[in-house]
């Protein structure tokens, strides 16, 4: 068999090859942008998106622009105002340094390229095409700065733009490249939005990262913030930062890593700070990171990747023990922190004379025994002196199956779905009330409860410290479950009926209910169960989207949202839930539509009271529904009053009872 002949490949084709390593998708192309107008000293980038980057992806700056007689060459391979010889790689120190970026994106997009610079009278448009200017430069109307417009993207590379997400996602990809540039760079002001709508991202110049953190990533995040600072003159190294501290957790973590002001990705510092949060976070949740390290250059090189996402440096670990070491002490530090909460008025808490006499205790005097506190994981609870067997085998053994009440439909819980970021002004502001109003001293009491035991199908003991409370099952897990509801806006999973459900016979069961209010001025039950189906068929788009309540267009209920795992509600509730969905939910203005949805569902979900036996009732009590609460819930200030959590017995007092005896 004959060799085949080598031959050299045509220079345009060598030059697409060349492009589709640097620019595989439009965030790609965004960054190598954003990075080329920081290093003009720009104070204010704007960029629009038009179909997730692929039709137009435009970006204008303030910085320094380019010179007219500059924009010939300016889109020709390895062409830059960074580097003159091999050796200037060794201390390289802005963003673009090769020459490689705008003639990447010329060879697989229409660019056209507006620039003024101060000593300029008028600004100069040009249009490129396979790295090579297109007709002629043109005089224009134009501020000091540069403006670049990239259209059709990979439109003569179509197996890479078949290849690419949803314009949606792509946009995703984008928003997640200017947020992370935004929150590193608080000089700079950026504004990011689609075409024709408002902006998603908008920071303001000389802002700070903490300020930039809360603006795009919400005050959940920046209210949770530990800074990190290193400074070795050993390894020529500084690092500033912030992470969360162990009261906060994220489904999915977020990593903002800048090296020498270069966002990059590095697995081994990312394992060895995962590895110290998952000594503190639940199994399956993460912090948020922010870090900036910044080191001698001729320490650093950055020419390992084409998109440069990568970088090596010298004395790696030895580095990433300093930053693990600085990460555990702030995190110690925070940690202790918590304990100053206690010191309020709770219910049956200590009066502040009681408090500071505690305080005054030193290791020296010995902790007298009724300030003890008795718990521990081995401890038998309330039901054992009962004769009652707990296990989840036996409840489910001994307890009838209540989703039987309807037919017999079975709940299978669906795959998970990827985590959306939230962004609906509306939700962030209702979440934000639930943190608002988040009583703290009674989120410790929560936060550190040890169960003791169902009393009945209302209340639950519970202790905490040397404290014993009696707790409102029922209104606690609502306001649970109207909260999980609103926190995992569009990313609950879903239980799939195996036989849907028909919406008119739920409604006409829930009509002939005494709890409905109808009566005969209402007209018939037929007619109202039609508008009922009506009104929650058109509404199906929004419930499915956004709380994965699925409703198809017969007017059969699919599936209902997970809200709190292991839990599965009563069946029986379901046709007065299906009524109220139509006629209790604001439906017309956003916030409140969300709103009462919430609360529409979370009403339901916690009737969890006289439909399922006591097995199966107990351990859906103290197995699924109090860890929930205890993890997650932020309970109101109202708690403190309306006799949610009621103290019942205090330890101390209970010795000079006993021993008066």
């Amino acid at each position: 068999m004959e060799p085949g002949i080598i031959r050299k490949l045509d220079e345009v084709v060598v030059n697409r090859i060349a492009a589709g390593e640097i620019i595989q998708r439009p965030a790609n192309a965004l960054k190598e942008m954003i990075e080329n107008s920081l290093d003009a000293k720009s104070t204010s980038i704007q960029i629009v998106i038009k179909y997730g980057g692929l039709k137009s992806l435009q970006i204008q700056d303030n910085g320094t622009g380019i010179r007219r007689d500059d924009l010939a060459i300016v889109c020709e391979r390895f062409t830059t105002s960074k580097l003159q010889k091999f050796e200037d790689l060794s201390s390289i120190e802005t963003y673009g340094f090769r020459g490689e970026a705008l003639a990447s994106i010329s060879h697989v997009a229409h660019l056209t390229i507006t620039t003024k610079t101060k000593d300029e009278k008028c600004a100069f448009k040009a249009t490129y095409e396979d790295g090579k200017l297109k007709g002629d430069i043109k005089p224009c109307a134009g501020n000091q700065g540069t403006q670049i417009t990239v259209e059709d993207l990979f439109y003569n590379v179509p197996m890479r733009k078949q290849a690419l997400k949803a314009p949606n996602e792509e946009f995703q990809k984008i928003s997640d490249v200017v947020s992370k540039y935004a929150v590193h760079n608080p000089q700079t002001g950026f504004m990011l939005k689609k075409f024709g709508e408002n902006a998603t991202i908008r920071t303001q110049a000389k802002s700070t990262v903490e300020t930039n953190i809360a603006m795009i990533y919400g005050s959940s995040i920046s209210k949770s913030l530990l800074k990190i600072a290193i400074d070795d003159d050993i390894l020529q190294l500084q690092v500033n930062g912030f992470v969360t501290n162990v009261n906060f957790n994220l489904k999915k973590g977020m990593f903002l890593l800048f090296i020498n002001h270069r966002a990059v990705d590095s697995t081994n510092i990312k394992k060895a700070i995962d590895q110290i949060y998952s000594l503190y976070l639940p199994k399956g949740s993460a912090p948020f990171v922010y870090l900036s390290i910044e080191l001698n250059p001729n320490n650093v090189d950055v020419n390992v990747h084409p998109t440069k996402h990568e970088v090596h440096f010298l004395h790696e670990e030895e580095i990433i023990e300093k930053i693990k070491e600085a990460v555990e002490r702030v995190l110690l530090g925070g940690n202790a922190s918590r304990t100053f909460y206690t010191q309020a008025l709770l219910p049956g808490a200590p009066e502040p004379a009681e408090v500071s006499k505690l305080n005054d205790s030193t290791g020296d005097k010995p902790k007298l025994d009724y300030k003890f506190v008795r718990t521990s994981h081995n401890d038998q609870k309330l039901d054992k002196f009962f004769g009652i067997n707990l296990s989840r085998n036996a409840s489910m053994n001994e307890s009838t199956n209540n989703n039987e009440d309807l037919g017999g439909p079975l709940l299978t819980p669906k795959r998970e779905k990827p985590t959306k970021e939230t962004k609906l002004t509306s939700v962030l502001n209702l979440r934000k009330t639930v943190e608002d109003t988040c009583d703290r001293n009674l989120r410790t009491i929560i936060s550190e409860l040890a169960f003791v035991g169902v009393i009945d199908r209302h209340r639950v003991l519970i202790q905490y410290d040397t404290k014993m409370f009696l707790v409102a099952t029922r209104v606690l897990f609502e306001e649970l479950c109207y909260q999980m509801l609103l926190f995992n806006f569009e990313n609950l999973d879903s239980m799939a009926f195996t036989n849907p459900l028909p919406l008119r016979e739920l409604s006409m069961l829930a009509l002939q209910d005494a709890e409905s209010g109808w009566t005969e001025d209402d007209g018939p039950k037929e007619e109202l169960a039609e508008r009922i189906v009506e009104i929650l068929i058109s509404k199906a788009p929004l419930m499915k989207e956004y709380f994965n309540l699925s409703i198809n267009a017969d007017g059969m209920l699919e599936s209902i949202p997970i809200v709190v795992q292991e839990y599965i509600p009563s069946m029986a509730y379901l046709p007065m839930f299906v009524l109220r969905l139509a006629t209790e939910v604001e439906w017309d203005v956003e916030k409140e539509c969300f709103d009462t949805f919430c609360r529409e569902v979370a009403r339901y979900y916690a009737k969890i009271a006289f439909t399922k036996s006591d097995m199966e009732y107990k351990w859906e009590v103290e197995h699924s529904i109090f860890p929930a609460i205890k993890q997650y819930l932020l309970p109101p200030k109202s708690f403190a009053k309306n006799g949610s959590l009621l103290k019942v017995a205090n330890l101390p007092e209970l010795y000079r009872v006993f021993e008066r005896c």
